[in-house]
């Protein structure tokens, strides 16, 4: 056999098991890489959601105090219609409800779109309610009129949307633990 022949079996014999070994160490390496970077993406998300996490149920807690405080009994309890007529009352409950709304305002943040959209919705219920209350009465009528027209209401026309907000908060809130 000629030595040039013999060199090229050396070389493969020494070459086919390296490449063998090579890329045995070169799979294994990037599978347990992918696992370390599975492993820290994994960490990294799961302290985000821990550092987030009683912030979500803090703007839970909010926004049923909101729900609680835009509802019209409590509403009318904490704005007693004193020496104002139907127009200004119905102005200042509008107010109230604005302001508790723009209060809580960034806790939309921390909640799912929806629920977001459901409590506008209640938010715009419980105006709305108010302003058909309202328009059912002369404007220059007292403002006892108006409250206790409102408190006159079956419950699920003044409360209804609100309570149908808790519940998703609720359901929300639940679906986090």
């Amino acid at each position: 056999m000629p030595t040039w022949l013999s060199v090229i079996l050396e070389i493969i014999k020494i070459s086919v098991p390296a490449l063998i070994v090579f890329f045995t160490v070169h799979t294994l390496l990037k599978q347990y890489l992918a696992g370390q970077e599975r492993m820290k993406a994994l960490e990294l998300q799961q302290n985000r959601l821990g550092s987030t996490t009683p912030l979500r149920f803090q703007a839970y807690e909010r926004l049923s105090l909101l729900c609680e405080r835009i509802a019209l009994p409590n509403l009318i309890m904490r704005m007693r219609p004193e020496t104002a007529n139907v127009a200004e009352y119905r102005l200042a409950l509008m107010l109230a409800i604005q302001q508790e709304f723009e209060h809580n305002i960034t806790q939309q943040v921390y909640v799912s779109e929806q629920l977001w959209e459901i409590i506008k919705m209640a938010r715009d219920h419980t105006v709305e309610v108010i302003n058909i209350s309202a328009e059912k009465l002369p404007p220059k009528s007292e403002a006892k009129e108006l409250a206790q027209f409102i408190l006159s209401l079956p419950p699920e026309n003044t409360t209804g949307a609100l309570d149908k907000a808790l519940a998703a908060i609720k359901r929300e809130a639940a679906a986090m633990l």
